[in-house]
């Protein structure tokens, strides 16, 4: 059953989601190609909430016969904060230097990835997996930092085939590719850090 701080989390993770998006999608370059969509990008703000809370609500109710859908559900919303923040500090990254491509990229992708989910050792540990004792929490802490090294290595390689391999597409300028590259990195991760964490970090 879905409790109403499970709630709060998600709409508000939602709404952060809904922030970053309206950015993005407002940059120059995006917008036109958006045409009369454009002028309805506000709406982000009330349904990206709603859905967020709409679907941990679903989740949960799935979640009574499979508990690892509720796990999933919690997850992904972890993994949707931890996003924001590895993009956020990307397109700082890429503001603050102007490097858009090549090997500066993936430095900056490296960085930016390893920070925001070492955050996720917390509410991943507390919240989605639901884990608030550890005989060894150093061994768990080393476990959850070998999953996501390795995750890592397939964030990079993704980003780096997007942005530096394929490159821009459909006339996008390059750092708003760069940032496509980057969503596109972290939705590939999504799995293999969930597995990773589920049955071998947090496993009970």
């Amino acid at each position: 059953m879905m409790k109403k701080i499970d709630a709060i989390i998600a709409t508000g993770i939602g709404f952060i989601t809904a922030i970053y998006f309206y950015n993005l999608l407002s940059q120059k370059g995006a917008i036109e190609k958006l045409e009369i969509f454009g002028d309805w990008l506000w709406l982000l703000l009330i349904v990206f909430p709603i859905m967020a809370a709409f679907s941990l609500w679903t989740a949960s109710l799935i979640g009574r016969k499979f508990i690892s859908i509720y796990q999933l559900a919690k997850f992904l919303l972890v993994g949707v904060m931890a996003t924001i923040i590895d993009l956020g500090l990307l397109a700082i990254f890429i503001g603050a230097l102007g490097i858009t491509a090549g090997i500066g990229y993936n430095v900056f992708k490296g960085i930016s990835f390893v920070l925001a989910t070492s955050l996720k050792y917390i509410p991943d540990k507390l919240w989605a997996f639901k884990k608030p004792g550890s005989e060894n929490v150093k061994k768990e802490f080393g476990q959850f930092l070998a999953i996501t090294f390795v995750g890592l290595g397939i964030n990079v390689f993704v980003a780096d085939l997007i942005v530096n391999q394929i490159g821009p597409q459909f006339g996008l300028p390059a750092d708003l590719w760069a940032n496509l590259g980057g969503i596109g990195a972290v939705i590939a991760v999504f799995a293999w850090n969930f597995i990773g964490y589920k049955f071998i970090v947090f496993k009970k």
